[in-house]
């Protein structure tokens, strides 16, 4: 099996540390992305099997983020979101745009974990 390549774009140090800890831990090569802008300029310049994003993020949002892989870039990257708005119309409109899974923070790590694994299974 080859190591699954996995972009996080996160805004909050401590969940984006604890994350690509936990997910380095379990095989995956993890890149960081510390805002939207980086993740649009980390998306165009590497190759990915999942992208995990939140949505309230600096220069660019998560929606957008979703939006510009689904219609700009025509791509299926599974999409998991994290987010701590967990408001009914901001989860739908993720859907909507594109996401495959939606967590709402605080998550558990176990949990996310096996989102993860399930969304990269998704896609072979």
């Amino acid at each position: 099996m080859s190591t699954k390549n996995i972009l996080i774009a996160e805004d909050n140090k401590l969940i984006l540390d604890t994350i690509v800890f936990k997910l380095q831990k379990e095989g995956y090569e993890v890149v960081r992305a510390v805002n939207g802008k980086e993740c649009m300029e980390k998306l165009q310049d590497g190759s990915y099997d999942l992208l995990i994003t939140d949505l309230f993020m600096p220069y660019i949002s998560g929606h957008e983020i979703i939006s510009a892989v689904r219609v700009e870039m025509k791509s299926d990257l599974p999409i998991l979101v994290l987010s701590a708005a967990g408001a009914e119309e901001t989860v739908l409109k993720a859907f909507e745009l594109g996401a495959d899974d939606y967590m709402i923070k605080p998550f558990s790590l176990g949990e996310l974990t096996i989102r993860v694994r399930k969304l990269l299974a998704s896609r072979k």
